[in-house]
């Protein structure tokens, strides 16, 4: 096999330093960068934090089977990609010497199979999670890209995330009418969209496009343009919403403000480097007076796009979000380590909790590249 040169030691080097300095008790600043603000976040709330993001990894750990997946029966890849997210989002690598370092190769030894990807570049139908499992499938594998465990694994990373790239830029393509221009949906070739597939893709190709793969400016900016479409205000011509409250609808056109959706654009916007549009500050606007609670349609789902996004903002805003998410989830957390749910979201079982629960808990350790402005 060819051998490519690894392009992301930078990552491993960045990953090993922020865990000296959250070893030795540092709180990393909300924000971005190294240090440019302290958080008040008190040494007994890190602790909780730190207790609870450890008991859900052992969890998580435990559910790996011989083949290397992480899951319990459902959407195998895609709940795998998810466990592989979250460890990777308290600083583990593959490449480490340690039981969390091998269990993380050989989760993505699984994804990463021939079989779990169509020649076509889908990971969406092995597992039967169509296009929201090849989102989050093809932003893992962007986000790990070179810190494999070596530089065969690195290879297979990056021809993978290429293939499921190529695939996100061809269905943003297909033909899609009016308001669902720039957007996609549950399969690569729908003729329409929603806010909540779309976010996924579009989170993959920014992610993507940071590691120097090939990814059109063209293709950023028809997402935006499906993004301001999904605005629950229409939009004056200065860009800005016409209502005084606005947010994000599952759909272009919509009008009732949804607290996932709106969450999920305001971190779609930030991601597209857009911090100071004035859809993204109406919507910071109503998600500070209406955070999450527990209860509410895909709460966890929402939460984890809220913690992202609110953490963007930097400041006393990503503080509050940062309480106020521990404040939630910590007393929901099972004995066993892990988190559940039930409704809408009950079908990616305790797999898909636990996960998107740490997501939410460490956006402050700084270690995903997506969680760092």
């Amino acid at each position: 096999m060819k051998q490519v040169k690894r392009p992301h030691d930078w990552r491993l080097i960045y990953f090993g330093c922020l865990s000296l300095l959250v070893g030795a008790g540092f709180w990393l600043p909300l924000g971005s960068g190294l240090a440019q603000e302290p958080s008040i976040t008190t040494r007994a709330e890190r602790q909780a934090t730190e207790a609870a993001i450890e008991k859900a990894l052992t969890f998580l750990l435990e559910q790996q089977s011989d083949d290397g997946a992480i899951t319990q029966g459902q959407h195998n890849t895609t709940m795998t990609a998810l466990a592989i997210m979250a460890l990777a989002s308290t600083g583990v690598t593959p490449s480490q010497d340690d039981a969390k370092g091998q269990a993380m190769q050989k989760a993505l030894e699984f994804v990463l199979k021939p079989e779990q990807q169509t020649d076509e570049g889908y990971f969406g139908q092995a597992d039967g999670s169509r296009m929201y499992g090849h989102g989050i499938i093809t932003l893992m594998l962007s986000e790990l890209a070179g810190m494999g465990a070596d530089v065969e694994q690195d290879q297979k990373i990056h021809q993978a995330c290429q293939s499921g790239i190529d695939l996100i830029l061809k269905a943003q393509r297909h033909t899609k009418q009016g308001p669902n221009r720039g957007g996609w949906r549950y399969t690569p070739d729908a003729v329409d969209a929603d806010l909540s597939v779309s976010v996924w893709q579009l989170m993959a190709l920014r992610s993507a496009k940071n590691d120097g793969l090939d990814v059109p400016d063209a293709a950023i900016e028809q997402a935006i343009g499906y993004l301001k479409r999904s605005c629950t205000s229409p939009l004056g011509p200065d860009g800005k919403p016409q209502r005084e409250e606005s947010g994000f609808h599952y759909t272009p056109g919509g009008s009732d403000i949804q607290f996932a959706m709106t969450a999920a654009g305001v971190l779609a916007m930030q991601v597209c480097g857009q911090y100071d549009s004035p859809l993204v500050e109406q919507a910071t606007k109503w998600l500070k007076a209406h955070p999450p609670k527990w209860g509410e349609r895909y709460f966890l789902y929402g939460t984890y796009y809220y913690a992202q996004a609110m953490h963007q903002q930097g400041g006393e805003t990503a503080v509050e979000a940062e309480r106020a998410v521990r404040d939630l989830l910590l007393p929901k957390q099972n004995p066993d380590g892990s988190w559940a749910r039930e409704g809408e979201e009950g079908a990616g079982g305790k797999i898909y909790a636990t996960a998107m629960a740490v997501l939410s808990l460490s956006v402050n350790y700084h270690y995903l590249p997506i969680y760092q402005r």
